[in-house]
């Protein structure tokens, strides 16, 4: 049976990679984002690689007027429908500090921007009995710290939200698993201070897509950040409190 893809936030790092490793296998990518010229040279790379069907389509979080169009386009295409959603945003927490303003883009475009699309998305994915959510949410989600608290409770919104999701889709053949990656080498990432163990888009973009065949429900990509965090949530809140990580 066919499958098409929407990657929302096609255009970053990690969903490049992901989206030339469907491609290549004959899937459908639908690429969202808000270039329309990288969109488009994404989708060229797309076909060459062996898409059954490769578009560029507009995508902005933080406008839901244009998400019906979207799903109506998804509507047209056969078979299985699958999201993977790569939004996000993360300004340094001093700019936040600074200005709060900012509190309300970045919880929009990591969390209830792509909340709302996929929410919109499930009746039909619902009615098609069947399809995949891969939702990109992030370590940081895990335990607030002081250098990116606002990204990272966005993200952990995120991740509730997707268990939700997750129960629901699955009464309907369905499946959603969350993806919570350390530090990759992104757009996002680059210059960050006190970065370490950093994984490659495309060693992330293996994880996924070996999570979504086995149907895992939630994965740390690379795998030892599992341990990482684990370690980290379990630290006493009078210590963790006074440290800087």
């Amino acid at each position: 049976m066919t499958n098409t893809w929407i990657i929302l936030g096609a255009t970053s790092s990690m969903a490049r990679a992901f989206a030339r490793k469907v491609a290549s296998r004959g899937d459908g990518v639908l690429l969202a984002g808000r270039d329309s010229e990288d969109l488009a040279a994404l989708a060229g790379d797309c076909h060459l690689r062996g898409a059954r069907m490769a578009e560029a389509v507009a995508f902005d979080a933080r406008d839901p007027s244009g998400f019906a169009i979207l799903i109506d386009r998804v509507k047209a295409e056969d078979g299985m429908i699958s999201a993977a959603v790569f939004v996000g945003s993360m300004p340094d927490q001093a700019l936040i500090d600074a200005d709060p303003a900012l509190i309300d883009g970045t919880v929009t475009d990591s969390f209830t921007g792509p909340a709302r699309f996929l929410h919109l998305l499930a009746p039909e994915m619902e009615r098609r009995g069947g399809g995949t959510v891969v939702g990109v949410a992030s370590v940081a989600g895990d335990r607030g710290r002081i250098g990116n608290y606002v990204y990272g409770a966005a993200k952990a919104g995120f991740a509730t939200y997707l268990s939700g999701l997750r129960n629901r889709l699955t009464r309907a053949g369905g499946h959603v698993v969350t993806i919570k990656p350390g530090f990759v080498d992104t757009a996002m990432t680059w210059g960050l201070p006190g970065l370490f163990l950093v994984a490659s888009p495309e060693k992330v973009a293996d994880d996924i897509a070996r999570a979504v065949a086995k149907r895992k429900n939630v994965i740390y990509t690379p795998f030892f950040w599992r341990y990482i965090m684990l370690i980290i949530i379990h630290i006493p809140e009078f210590i963790f409190k006074k440290m800087k990580i």
